[in-house]
């Protein structure tokens, strides 16, 4: 028996052929909208996060148009059969949805929010905010905008029927299919072994695209006890975000007063010659945690590591600026640029006139980094007759952390210290009793509250006590070495010391 198609089935089966189609070139037009999100927001810093980028952008976006077609559109074809109401209702579902998708987009951009419940009530005060700006003119060019819109995907629709048969010929769907499919499952596998490794720059795209559900090294991994919890859960706690846009500098008002009278000389050496000890105070763990010389001399100025200086390029040093707002002469010597328009431009070029300025009997305060033959020369010129004066060192060799030079010829802490702690040791001296906390991450080296250290070099931050020194990378991971001999050591990580100096390093986080 020759069993014969019904005009119903037949119209169903062109249907849901015409129904993938425009699936399809929706999927397009959606992922194309979603480029907003990903030029919104820094791009990764390494190959496999571009990877992700890219897989999770195809797959998330195409699933997410997809679903939208088999929830809204393949029931009504099943349950109303007819061309005509099928193009139409599936042209203003994927209008929409489409426009939906680029208000949200948009609002990402703006507030870095998804639609969502959570952000209900900013939509709700931003509606009111447009209502009450907008006339009738907008509000009628933006009716007008969406009429282009539906039209153009009724255009689309009808295009596509008319043209069915002959896109039926083409056998895509398996190729597209397993295209979109193996984008899917990449970038869930690529997300569950970040996770697992609390990889940054991964992990750091979880919030970029609207819905973004990543499967996770937790709930999965742990079911089959690939990962131990417990390990995860302390690695999780101590990452950080190496990348900080913002900052509070300083934390609070600064209310101090100087003294007019003291003369006050910090001097840098940019060479590895050391300098002369003369009649100076030698100290032997002081160091340059900073990955670059330009860095280093940032974070001295500052007195906050290098994971703050983009954000800081708008501030001037308070231990420029708060001195010589209060009466005090300033002065800042530097034969090379330093990587800050603004300390530029206090910087001075000119030895000479700086030497004149650092013998002289006036109050001062003179700050340089300079060669160890012009710091041996202004000591040998009578420095040290009627200044206070530090001298330290920029690290010569960047790879390893060693202990560089630190003289003064009034008392120090024998503490472990960094080049974080000129800024507070400096106005320290200079009379200002305001707590180094609220400008620094270092302390006056005069009366020390802290026995241990925290800076970054690069993406590490680095944690020093007494024997010990700490580097943990910005996904949780971390090595202890003995910092006498520089050897790795297999003491276990000492977590509170280690949490109390994240929460110290990022005081000053916006």
């Amino acid at each position: 028996m020759i069993l014969n198609e019904t005009p119903r089935r037949i119209m169903v089966t062109k249907l849901v052929a015409w129904g993938h189609w425009f699936a399809l070139t929706n999927i397009i037009i959606a992922i194309i909208i979603a480029a907003i999100y990903v030029f919104a927001t820094p791009l990764p810093e390494t190959v496999l996060g571009h990877i992700f980028l890219m897989v999770n952008w195809l797959s998330h976006i195409g699933f997410l148009t997809f679903f939208g077609f088999v929830i809204f559109v393949l029931p009504l074809i099943y349950i109303v059969p007819k061309s005509r109401f099928i193009r139409g209702a599936g042209s203003t579902i994927a209008a929409l949805g489409l426009a939906l998708l680029a208000f949200d987009a948009l609002l990402y951009t703006k507030y870095g929010l998804h639609l969502s419940f959570g952000s209900a009530d900013l939509l709700k005060n931003e509606a009111q905010n447009v209502m009450e700006t907008l006339g009738w003119q907008q509000w009628g060019f933006f009716f007008l905008l969406f009429v282009v819109w539906l039209s153009f995907q009724l255009i689309l629709a009808n295009a596509l029927w008319k043209r069915i048969e002959r896109f039926q010929k083409f056998r895509l769907g398996m190729p597209i299919g397993s295209v979109f499919v193996a984008c899917f499952v990449s970038s869930h596998a690529l997300h569950v072994w970040a996770d697992a490794n609390l990889y940054q720059p991964i992990i750091k795209q979880d919030n970029l695209f609207p819905l973004s559900y990543p499967a996770t090294a937790k709930t999965l991994m742990s079911r089959y006890g690939l990962l131990d919890l417990e390990s995860y859960q302390q690695r999780k706690a101590l990452q950080f975000d190496s990348g900080l846009s913002g900052i509070s500098y300083p934390t609070s008002p600064i209310y101090c007063s100087i003294n007019n009278d003291e003369q006050m000389v910090l001097l840098i050496n940019t060479d590895e010659n050391p300098v002369a000890r003369a009649a100076l105070f030698s100290y032997s763990e002081h160091y340059d945690l900073s990955a670059s010389a330009d860095s280093a001399k940032i974070a001295a100025l500052f007195g906050l590591p290098e994971i703050y200086h983009q954000a800081l390029q708008q501030h001037t040093p308070l231990l420029l600026e708060l001195p010589a707002q209060l009466g005090l002469q300033v002065q800042l010597f530097s034969e090379q640029e330093i990587p800050h328009e603004r300390i530029n431009g206090i910087r001075t070029e000119d030895f000479a006139a700086f030497k004149r300025f650092v013998l002289s009997a006036q109050p001062k305060l003179a700050i340089g980094f300079m060669s160890s033959d012009k710091i041996n020369t202004l000591l040998q010129s009578g420095l040290l007759q009627s200044n206070k004066v530090i001298v330290s060192q920029l690290a010569g060799e960047r790879g390893d952390i060693k202990a560089v030079q630190l003289l003064s010829n009034f008392n120090l802490t024998e503490e472990v210290s960094s080049h974080l702690d000129f800024a507070p040791t400096v106005l320290a001296e200079l009379g200002c009793q305001t707590s180094a906390d609220t400008y620094s991450l270092g302390q006056p080296l005069q009366t020390p509250l802290r026995n241990w250290l925290v800076g970054t070099k690069g993406s590490k931050v680095i944690v020093m006590q007494s024997e010990v020194r700490i580097e943990l990378m910005s996904n949780g991971t971390y090595k202890i070495f003995d910092r006498r001999n520089g050897e790795e050591s297999t003491d276990s990580l000492n977590t509170s010391l280690v949490s109390q100096a994240m929460k110290h390093l990022t005081r000053f986080k916006e």
